[in-house]
Protein backbone atom coordinates (compact mmCIF):
# COMPACT_ATOMS: atom_id res chain seq x y z
CA UNK A 1 0.00 0.00 0.00
CA UNK A 2 1.43 3.45 -0.89
CA UNK A 3 1.36 6.49 1.17
CA UNK A 4 -1.60 7.31 2.76
CA UNK A 5 -3.08 10.83 1.72
CA UNK A 6 -3.88 13.38 4.36
CA UNK A 7 -7.43 12.14 5.18
CA UNK A 8 -6.33 8.56 5.37
CA UNK A 9 -4.22 9.90 8.04
CA UNK A 10 -6.61 11.44 10.01
CA UNK A 11 -8.31 8.53 10.21
CA UNK A 12 -5.70 6.82 12.92
CA UNK A 13 -6.70 9.76 15.17
CA UNK A 14 -9.81 9.83 16.89
CA UNK A 15 -11.79 12.71 17.84
CA UNK A 16 -9.86 15.07 20.58
CA UNK A 17 -12.07 16.18 23.96
CA UNK A 18 -14.78 18.69 23.78
CA UNK A 19 -12.73 20.94 25.62
CA UNK A 20 -10.14 20.93 22.99
CA UNK A 21 -11.71 20.37 19.94
CA UNK A 22 -14.07 23.77 20.31
CA UNK A 23 -12.86 25.94 17.53
CA UNK A 24 -13.70 26.71 13.90
CA UNK A 25 -12.31 23.81 12.21
CA UNK A 26 -11.43 23.08 8.36
CA UNK A 27 -11.66 19.90 6.10
CA UNK A 28 -9.95 19.13 3.18
CA UNK A 29 -11.23 18.18 -0.51
CA UNK A 30 -11.50 15.21 -1.83
CA UNK A 31 -10.36 14.31 -5.86
CA UNK A 32 -12.82 12.23 -8.15
CA UNK A 33 -12.27 9.42 -9.53
CA UNK A 34 -13.55 9.01 -13.07
CA UNK A 35 -16.79 6.55 -13.96
CA UNK A 36 -15.63 2.96 -15.06
CA UNK A 37 -15.96 -0.68 -14.36
CA UNK A 38 -17.81 -4.02 -15.78
CA UNK A 39 -21.78 -3.60 -17.45
CA UNK A 40 -24.21 -5.71 -16.79
CA UNK A 41 -24.56 -8.35 -19.16
CA UNK A 42 -28.00 -7.98 -20.20
CA UNK A 43 -28.00 -4.13 -20.40
CA UNK A 44 -26.72 -2.07 -23.37
CA UNK A 45 -23.70 -0.36 -22.21
CA UNK A 46 -23.20 3.31 -21.86
CA UNK A 47 -23.32 5.74 -24.71
CA UNK A 48 -19.91 6.53 -25.55
CA UNK A 49 -19.97 9.96 -24.07
CA UNK A 50 -20.78 8.69 -20.69
CA UNK A 51 -17.59 6.54 -20.66
CA UNK A 52 -14.56 7.34 -18.90
CA UNK A 53 -11.43 8.92 -20.50
CA UNK A 54 -9.62 6.23 -19.02
CA UNK A 55 -9.69 2.57 -18.58
CA UNK A 56 -6.60 2.25 -16.08
CA UNK A 57 -8.99 3.15 -12.97
CA UNK A 58 -9.39 0.36 -10.57
CA UNK A 59 -12.88 -0.62 -8.78
CA UNK A 60 -12.29 0.26 -5.24
CA UNK A 61 -13.84 -2.85 -3.28
CA UNK A 62 -12.82 -2.41 -0.01
CA UNK A 63 -15.31 -0.29 1.69
CA UNK A 64 -16.97 0.87 4.85
CA UNK A 65 -20.47 1.93 4.97
CA UNK A 66 -22.35 2.88 7.87
CA UNK A 67 -26.22 1.99 7.78
CA UNK A 68 -28.14 4.95 8.53
CA UNK A 69 -31.39 4.30 10.31
CA UNK A 70 -34.62 5.15 8.08
CA UNK A 71 -32.55 6.75 4.97
CA UNK A 72 -32.74 4.58 2.50
CA UNK A 73 -29.75 2.93 3.53
CA UNK A 74 -31.44 -0.89 2.82
CA UNK A 75 -31.24 0.10 -0.77
CA UNK A 76 -27.78 0.73 -0.72
CA UNK A 77 -27.04 -2.58 1.44
CA UNK A 78 -28.75 -4.43 -1.13
CA UNK A 79 -26.07 -3.04 -3.88
CA UNK A 80 -22.62 -3.92 -1.68
CA UNK A 81 -24.62 -7.23 -1.18
CA UNK A 82 -24.77 -7.87 -4.89
CA UNK A 83 -21.57 -6.49 -5.99
CA UNK A 84 -20.18 -8.34 -3.37
CA UNK A 85 -22.12 -11.56 -3.78
CA UNK A 86 -20.60 -11.07 -7.40
CA UNK A 87 -17.35 -10.69 -7.35
CA UNK A 88 -16.36 -13.16 -4.52
CA UNK A 89 -15.69 -10.49 -1.43
CA UNK A 90 -15.24 -11.36 1.88
CA UNK A 91 -17.99 -9.44 4.09
CA UNK A 92 -17.01 -8.37 7.71
CA UNK A 93 -20.60 -10.06 9.47
CA UNK A 94 -22.17 -9.35 12.88
CA UNK A 95 -22.83 -12.87 14.39
CA UNK A 96 -26.88 -11.62 14.10
CA UNK A 97 -27.65 -8.41 11.71
CA UNK A 98 -26.41 -6.12 13.85
CA UNK A 99 -23.23 -5.15 15.79
CA UNK A 100 -24.34 -4.82 19.02
CA UNK A 101 -26.45 -1.73 18.26
CA UNK A 102 -27.04 0.57 19.78
CA UNK A 103 -23.93 0.15 21.73
CA UNK A 104 -20.39 1.44 19.90
CA UNK A 105 -18.83 -0.80 17.19
CA UNK A 106 -16.61 -3.19 18.41
CA UNK A 107 -14.00 -5.18 16.37
CA UNK A 108 -15.11 -8.42 18.55
CA UNK A 109 -18.45 -8.40 18.13
CA UNK A 110 -17.21 -9.32 13.51
CA UNK A 111 -17.37 -12.75 12.79
CA UNK A 112 -14.02 -14.96 12.15
CA UNK A 113 -11.89 -11.76 13.30
CA UNK A 114 -9.74 -13.07 15.51
CA UNK A 115 -6.55 -11.30 16.18
CA UNK A 116 -5.56 -12.80 19.20
CA UNK A 117 -5.04 -16.37 17.59
CA UNK A 118 -2.01 -17.47 15.55
CA UNK A 119 -1.99 -17.28 11.37
CA UNK A 120 -3.01 -15.29 9.43
CA UNK A 121 -6.01 -13.30 9.50
CA UNK A 122 -8.29 -12.77 6.56
CA UNK A 123 -8.73 -9.46 5.35
CA UNK A 124 -12.32 -8.37 5.13
CA UNK A 125 -13.30 -6.46 1.96
CA UNK A 126 -16.85 -4.68 2.74
CA UNK A 127 -17.89 -3.53 6.55
CA UNK A 128 -22.04 -2.58 5.87
CA UNK A 129 -24.02 -3.84 8.46
CA UNK A 130 -25.88 -1.47 11.15
CA UNK A 131 -23.58 -0.12 13.98
CA UNK A 132 -22.68 2.54 15.95
CA UNK A 133 -20.04 4.30 14.39
CA UNK A 134 -16.64 3.80 16.12
CA UNK A 135 -13.65 4.67 14.16
CA UNK A 136 -10.58 3.20 16.56
CA UNK A 137 -12.64 -0.04 16.30
CA UNK A 138 -13.30 0.04 12.53
CA UNK A 139 -9.67 0.39 11.75
CA UNK A 140 -8.98 -2.88 13.74
CA UNK A 141 -11.17 -4.84 10.65
CA UNK A 142 -10.76 -2.46 7.59
CA UNK A 143 -7.51 -1.13 6.31
CA UNK A 144 -7.46 2.99 6.74
CA UNK A 145 -7.73 3.32 2.72
CA UNK A 146 -11.08 1.95 2.44
CA UNK A 147 -13.57 3.74 0.97
CA UNK A 148 -15.82 4.85 3.54
CA UNK A 149 -19.48 6.37 2.93
CA UNK A 150 -22.75 6.89 4.59
CA UNK A 151 -26.23 8.22 3.96
CA UNK A 152 -28.21 11.33 5.40
CA UNK A 153 -32.23 12.40 4.97
CA UNK A 154 -33.85 15.20 5.95
CA UNK A 155 -34.82 15.11 9.65
CA UNK A 156 -38.07 15.81 8.86
CA UNK A 157 -38.81 12.65 6.63
CA UNK A 158 -36.92 10.40 9.00
CA UNK A 159 -38.64 11.89 11.64
CA UNK A 160 -41.79 10.38 10.01
CA UNK A 161 -40.16 7.49 9.11
CA UNK A 162 -38.45 6.89 12.42
CA UNK A 163 -41.98 6.95 14.50
CA UNK A 164 -43.94 4.42 12.28
CA UNK A 165 -41.02 2.28 12.22
CA UNK A 166 -39.73 2.16 16.11
CA UNK A 167 -43.06 3.22 17.89
CA UNK A 168 -43.41 0.04 19.45
CA UNK A 169 -39.74 0.36 20.31
CA UNK A 170 -38.70 4.00 21.67
CA UNK A 171 -40.35 4.68 25.04
CA UNK A 172 -41.20 8.14 23.67
CA UNK A 173 -43.04 7.72 20.66
CA UNK A 174 -44.98 4.76 22.62
CA UNK A 175 -46.58 7.25 25.11
CA UNK A 176 -47.44 9.85 22.15
CA UNK A 177 -50.32 9.51 20.35
CA UNK A 178 -49.14 10.68 17.32
CA UNK A 179 -46.25 12.41 15.81
CA UNK A 180 -47.53 15.49 15.72
CA UNK A 181 -48.57 15.41 19.46
CA UNK A 182 -44.57 14.11 20.06
CA UNK A 183 -43.39 17.46 18.18
CA UNK A 184 -45.57 19.71 20.16
CA UNK A 185 -44.17 19.01 23.35
CA UNK A 186 -41.25 16.25 23.11
CA UNK A 187 -40.35 16.78 26.20
CA UNK A 188 -43.21 15.25 27.40
CA UNK A 189 -42.64 12.14 26.33
CA UNK A 190 -38.74 12.10 25.94
CA UNK A 191 -36.37 10.83 28.13
CA UNK A 192 -32.28 11.37 27.53
CA UNK A 193 -31.24 7.39 27.88
CA UNK A 194 -34.79 5.61 28.24
CA UNK A 195 -35.18 2.97 26.08
CA UNK A 196 -35.26 2.61 22.87
CA UNK A 197 -35.12 7.09 22.72
CA UNK A 198 -31.93 7.20 20.71
CA UNK A 199 -34.46 6.55 18.14
CA UNK A 200 -36.64 9.40 18.70
CA UNK A 201 -33.77 12.15 18.73
CA UNK A 202 -31.04 13.19 16.38
CA UNK A 203 -30.66 9.44 15.26
CA UNK A 204 -27.93 10.22 12.50
CA UNK A 205 -25.84 11.89 14.57
CA UNK A 206 -25.91 9.15 17.11
CA UNK A 207 -25.35 6.35 14.30
CA UNK A 208 -22.81 8.16 13.42
CA UNK A 209 -20.95 7.18 16.69
CA UNK A 210 -20.51 11.51 17.80
CA UNK A 211 -20.77 12.50 21.44
CA UNK A 212 -23.38 14.48 22.36
CA UNK A 213 -23.25 17.94 23.94
CA UNK A 214 -23.34 18.39 28.00
CA UNK A 215 -26.67 18.99 27.97
CA UNK A 216 -28.07 15.96 25.93
CA UNK A 217 -26.67 13.60 27.62
CA UNK A 218 -28.79 10.84 29.64
CA UNK A 219 -27.60 11.25 33.29
CA UNK A 220 -28.79 8.07 34.14
CA UNK A 221 -28.61 4.57 31.92
CA UNK A 222 -26.15 6.78 29.34
CA UNK A 223 -26.40 5.87 25.86
CA UNK A 224 -23.58 7.79 24.65
CA UNK A 225 -20.73 6.72 26.31
CA UNK A 226 -17.31 9.31 26.13
CA UNK A 227 -14.60 7.71 24.10
CA UNK A 228 -11.81 6.16 25.23
CA UNK A 229 -9.74 8.54 26.91
CA UNK A 230 -6.37 6.38 25.37
CA UNK A 231 -7.89 7.05 22.06
CA UNK A 232 -5.66 9.53 19.74
CA UNK A 233 -6.46 13.05 19.49
CA UNK A 234 -8.03 14.31 15.66
CA UNK A 235 -5.74 16.74 13.84
CA UNK A 236 -7.25 19.99 13.31
CA UNK A 237 -6.29 20.86 9.83
CA UNK A 238 -5.29 24.49 8.95
CA UNK A 239 -7.39 27.21 7.37
CA UNK A 240 -8.10 26.89 3.94
CA UNK A 241 -6.94 23.41 3.86
CA UNK A 242 -9.57 22.55 1.24
CA UNK A 243 -12.90 23.53 -1.22
CA UNK A 244 -14.77 21.91 1.72
CA UNK A 245 -13.52 23.81 4.12
CA UNK A 246 -16.35 26.04 5.35
CA UNK A 247 -18.37 27.36 8.45
CA UNK A 248 -21.73 26.06 8.96
CA UNK A 249 -24.48 29.13 8.59
CA UNK A 250 -27.46 26.73 10.06
CA UNK A 251 -29.82 30.10 9.51
CA UNK A 252 -28.79 30.47 5.56
CA UNK A 253 -31.10 29.38 2.83
CA UNK A 254 -29.31 26.42 1.49
CA UNK A 255 -29.99 26.50 -2.36
CA UNK A 256 -28.65 23.42 -4.23
CA UNK A 257 -28.62 23.56 -7.74
CA UNK A 258 -31.88 22.10 -9.03
CA UNK A 259 -32.20 18.71 -9.38
CA UNK A 260 -31.70 16.83 -12.77
CA UNK A 261 -34.79 14.66 -12.52
CA UNK A 262 -37.58 16.55 -10.51
CA UNK A 263 -37.57 20.19 -9.51
CA UNK A 264 -35.39 22.87 -7.69
CA UNK A 265 -35.51 23.01 -3.94
CA UNK A 266 -34.74 24.71 -1.15
CA UNK A 267 -33.83 23.97 2.26
CA UNK A 268 -35.23 26.65 4.93
CA UNK A 269 -33.74 26.57 8.21
CA UNK A 270 -36.23 26.91 10.53
CA UNK A 271 -36.20 29.94 12.72
CA UNK A 272 -36.79 28.23 15.75
CA UNK A 273 -33.60 26.22 15.16
CA UNK A 274 -30.88 26.66 18.12
CA UNK A 275 -27.15 25.54 17.77
CA UNK A 276 -26.65 25.56 21.30
CA UNK A 277 -22.84 25.41 20.78
CA UNK A 278 -21.70 26.13 17.05
CA UNK A 279 -18.10 25.47 17.33
CA UNK A 280 -19.40 22.00 18.84
CA UNK A 281 -20.85 20.92 15.77
CA UNK A 282 -18.37 22.63 14.05
CA UNK A 283 -16.16 20.19 15.06
CA UNK A 284 -18.25 17.20 14.48
CA UNK A 285 -18.81 18.27 11.50
CA UNK A 286 -15.15 18.67 10.52
CA UNK A 287 -14.27 15.17 11.98
CA UNK A 288 -16.99 13.49 9.71
CA UNK A 289 -15.50 15.56 6.70
CA UNK A 290 -11.77 13.74 7.36
CA UNK A 291 -13.37 10.39 7.68
CA UNK A 292 -15.72 10.14 5.11
CA UNK A 293 -15.48 10.02 1.27
CA UNK A 294 -18.54 10.69 0.56
CA UNK A 295 -22.40 11.31 2.07
CA UNK A 296 -24.85 10.65 0.20
CA UNK A 297 -28.29 12.61 0.37
CA UNK A 298 -31.08 10.16 0.49
CA UNK A 299 -33.49 13.01 -1.27
CA UNK A 300 -31.27 12.72 -4.09
CA UNK A 301 -30.84 8.92 -4.39
CA UNK A 302 -30.51 8.56 -7.54
CA UNK A 303 -27.60 11.36 -8.29
CA UNK A 304 -26.22 9.80 -4.96
CA UNK A 305 -26.04 6.46 -6.42
CA UNK A 306 -24.29 8.38 -9.90
CA UNK A 307 -21.43 10.08 -7.67
CA UNK A 308 -20.81 6.46 -5.88
CA UNK A 309 -19.80 4.58 -8.60
CA UNK A 310 -17.56 7.45 -10.02
CA UNK A 311 -16.15 7.53 -6.99
CA UNK A 312 -15.70 3.67 -6.65
CA UNK A 313 -14.80 3.63 -10.17
CA UNK A 314 -17.55 0.96 -11.00
CA UNK A 315 -20.26 0.61 -13.81
CA UNK A 316 -23.72 2.22 -13.60
CA UNK A 317 -24.89 -0.96 -13.30
CA UNK A 318 -23.25 -1.88 -10.05
CA UNK A 319 -25.73 0.69 -8.37
CA UNK A 320 -28.89 -0.42 -10.48
CA UNK A 321 -30.75 -1.78 -7.89
CA UNK A 322 -34.52 -2.04 -6.25
CA UNK A 323 -35.85 -0.11 -2.87
CA UNK A 324 -35.81 -2.30 0.13
CA UNK A 325 -37.29 -1.84 3.07
CA UNK A 326 -39.83 0.86 1.69
CA UNK A 327 -43.22 1.07 3.54
CA UNK A 328 -46.63 0.67 2.10
CA UNK A 329 -48.38 3.86 1.67
CA UNK A 330 -45.32 6.00 1.52
CA UNK A 331 -43.49 7.07 -2.24
CA UNK A 332 -41.25 4.56 -3.88
CA UNK A 333 -38.47 6.76 -3.76
CA UNK A 334 -37.83 9.21 -1.38
CA UNK A 335 -38.91 13.00 -2.11
CA UNK A 336 -37.19 16.15 -1.94
CA UNK A 337 -37.10 18.60 0.84
CA UNK A 338 -39.13 21.22 -0.73
CA UNK A 339 -41.74 22.64 1.49
CA UNK A 340 -43.84 23.22 -2.09
CA UNK A 341 -46.83 21.35 -1.73
CA UNK A 342 -47.20 21.07 1.85
CA UNK A 343 -50.05 22.20 4.00
CA UNK A 344 -49.41 24.82 6.84
CA UNK A 345 -49.71 22.13 9.22
CA UNK A 346 -47.12 20.16 7.68
CA UNK A 347 -44.90 22.74 7.11
CA UNK A 348 -45.58 23.23 10.85
CA UNK A 349 -44.63 19.84 11.39
CA UNK A 350 -41.54 19.62 9.05
CA UNK A 351 -40.28 22.92 10.87
CA UNK A 352 -40.10 21.28 14.82
CA UNK A 353 -39.15 18.11 13.53
CA UNK A 354 -36.07 20.10 12.31
CA UNK A 355 -35.38 22.18 15.03
CA UNK A 356 -35.95 18.91 17.43
CA UNK A 357 -33.31 16.85 15.66
CA UNK A 358 -30.94 20.51 15.45
CA UNK A 359 -28.02 18.37 15.19
CA UNK A 360 -29.20 15.83 12.34
CA UNK A 361 -30.36 19.14 10.76
CA UNK A 362 -26.76 20.64 10.89
CA UNK A 363 -25.59 16.88 9.27
CA UNK A 364 -28.00 17.44 7.01
CA UNK A 365 -27.49 21.11 5.56
CA UNK A 366 -23.74 20.26 5.93
CA UNK A 367 -23.45 17.12 3.35
CA UNK A 368 -26.38 18.56 1.47
CA UNK A 369 -24.28 21.24 0.25
CA UNK A 370 -20.90 18.82 -0.21
CA UNK A 371 -23.21 16.87 -2.68
CA UNK A 372 -24.19 19.67 -4.62
CA UNK A 373 -20.41 20.96 -4.26
CA UNK A 374 -19.56 17.61 -6.06
CA UNK A 375 -22.28 17.74 -8.63
CA UNK A 376 -20.89 21.09 -9.74
CA UNK A 377 -17.39 19.47 -10.21
CA UNK A 378 -18.89 16.53 -11.75
CA UNK A 379 -21.07 18.24 -13.94
CA UNK A 380 -24.56 18.63 -14.39
CA UNK A 381 -25.33 17.78 -18.25
CA UNK A 382 -23.28 14.64 -17.85
CA UNK A 383 -24.72 13.92 -14.44
CA UNK A 384 -28.17 14.43 -15.83
CA UNK A 385 -27.77 11.75 -18.64
CA UNK A 386 -26.48 9.01 -15.77
CA UNK A 387 -29.15 9.50 -13.52
CA UNK A 388 -31.66 9.32 -17.00
CA UNK A 389 -29.42 6.13 -17.97
CA UNK A 390 -29.44 4.75 -14.44
CA UNK A 391 -33.49 4.84 -14.05
CA UNK A 392 -33.87 3.78 -17.45
CA UNK A 393 -31.91 0.35 -16.50
CA UNK A 394 -33.83 0.31 -13.46
CA UNK A 395 -37.03 0.57 -14.84
CA UNK A 396 -36.11 -2.15 -17.57
CA UNK A 397 -34.87 -4.72 -14.93
CA UNK A 398 -37.78 -4.30 -12.89
CA UNK A 399 -40.46 -5.01 -15.81
CA UNK A 400 -38.20 -8.26 -16.47
CA UNK A 401 -38.09 -9.08 -13.05
CA UNK A 402 -41.03 -8.79 -11.32
CA UNK A 403 -44.64 -9.45 -11.11
CA UNK A 404 -46.08 -5.98 -12.37
CA UNK A 405 -43.14 -4.53 -12.58
CA UNK A 406 -42.90 -3.33 -9.06
CA UNK A 407 -42.71 -4.03 -5.32
CA UNK A 408 -45.53 -6.02 -3.87
CA UNK A 409 -47.57 -5.93 -0.30
CA UNK A 410 -45.93 -8.73 1.60
CA UNK A 411 -49.43 -10.92 1.76
CA UNK A 412 -48.67 -11.59 -1.21
CA UNK A 413 -45.51 -12.52 -1.61
CA UNK A 414 -44.96 -16.17 -0.55
CA UNK A 415 -41.72 -16.66 -1.02
CA UNK A 416 -40.52 -16.65 2.04
CA UNK A 417 -36.66 -15.91 0.47
CA UNK A 418 -37.90 -12.36 -0.81
CA UNK A 419 -40.49 -11.44 1.97
CA UNK A 420 -39.14 -8.66 3.80
CA UNK A 421 -38.84 -9.03 7.57
CA UNK A 422 -42.24 -6.85 9.11
CA UNK A 423 -41.57 -4.20 11.85
CA UNK A 424 -43.29 -1.18 13.26
CA UNK A 425 -46.84 0.20 12.40
CA UNK A 426 -46.27 0.12 8.41
CA UNK A 427 -46.28 -2.57 6.14
CA UNK A 428 -42.43 -3.13 4.22
CA UNK A 429 -42.88 -4.10 0.79
CA UNK A 430 -41.44 -6.76 -0.89
CA UNK A 431 -40.96 -8.33 -4.48
CA UNK A 432 -42.43 -11.05 -6.68
CA UNK A 433 -40.28 -12.70 -8.92
CA UNK A 434 -41.70 -13.69 -12.53
CA UNK A 435 -41.98 -17.27 -13.85
CA UNK A 436 -40.21 -18.50 -16.91
CA UNK A 437 -37.14 -16.50 -16.17
CA UNK A 438 -33.91 -18.13 -17.65
CA UNK A 439 -31.50 -19.65 -14.91
CA UNK A 440 -28.71 -16.80 -15.54
CA UNK A 441 -31.70 -14.33 -15.39
CA UNK A 442 -33.37 -15.68 -12.46
CA UNK A 443 -29.67 -15.71 -10.37
CA UNK A 444 -29.76 -12.18 -10.59
CA UNK A 445 -33.41 -11.12 -10.11
CA UNK A 446 -32.72 -12.72 -6.83
CA UNK A 447 -30.14 -10.95 -5.80
CA UNK A 448 -32.04 -8.22 -6.89
CA UNK A 449 -35.30 -9.04 -4.71
CA UNK A 450 -33.71 -10.72 -2.10
CA UNK A 451 -34.22 -8.33 1.59
CA UNK A 452 -31.38 -7.75 3.61
CA UNK A 453 -31.90 -10.10 6.34
CA UNK A 454 -32.31 -13.02 4.13
CA UNK A 455 -29.16 -11.86 2.05
CA UNK A 456 -27.14 -11.28 4.76
CA UNK A 457 -28.00 -15.08 6.30
CA UNK A 458 -26.86 -15.84 2.53
CA UNK A 459 -23.62 -14.16 2.45
CA UNK A 460 -22.81 -15.97 6.30
CA UNK A 461 -23.37 -19.55 4.87
CA UNK A 462 -21.33 -18.99 1.49
CA UNK A 463 -18.34 -17.63 4.21
CA UNK A 464 -18.60 -20.31 6.74
CA UNK A 465 -20.47 -23.17 5.28
CA UNK A 466 -21.13 -25.34 8.32
CA UNK A 467 -19.31 -28.39 8.90
CA UNK A 468 -20.63 -31.71 8.32
CA UNK A 469 -19.30 -34.29 11.34
CA UNK A 470 -18.05 -37.82 9.68
CA UNK A 471 -19.23 -40.44 11.83
CA UNK A 472 -16.51 -41.86 14.44
CA UNK A 473 -14.62 -44.76 13.43
CA UNK A 474 -15.93 -47.82 16.06
CA UNK A 475 -12.78 -50.54 16.70
CA UNK A 476 -13.45 -53.92 15.52
CA UNK A 477 -15.03 -55.71 19.24
CA UNK A 478 -13.30 -58.11 21.36
CA UNK A 479 -13.65 -61.71 20.79
CA UNK A 480 -14.86 -63.13 23.84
Amino acid sequence: MGPLSPARTLRLWGPRSLGVALGVFMTIGFVLQLLGGPFHRRLQPLAPSLRPAFLSCPPRQRLVFLKTHKSGSSSVLSLLHRYGDRHGLRFALPARYQFGYPRLFQASRVKGYRPQRGGTQLPFDILCHHMRFNLKEVLQVMPSDSFFFSIVRDPAALARSAFSYYKSTSSAFRKSPSLAAFLANPRAFYRPGARGDHYARNLLWFDFGLPFPPEMRAKSRNLHPSRDPNAPELQVLPSGAGPQAQALNPNALIHPVSTVADHGSQIPSPASFHMGSSSFIQWGLAWLDSVFDLVMVAEYFDESLVLLADALCWGLDDVVGFMHNAQAGREQGLSTVSNSGLTAEDQQLTARARAWNNLDWALYVHFNRSLWARIEKYGQHRLQTAVAELRARRQTLAKHCLVGGEASDPKYITDRRFRPFQFGSAKVLGYILRSGLSPQDQEECERLATPELQYKDKLDAKQFPPTVSLPLKTSRPLSP
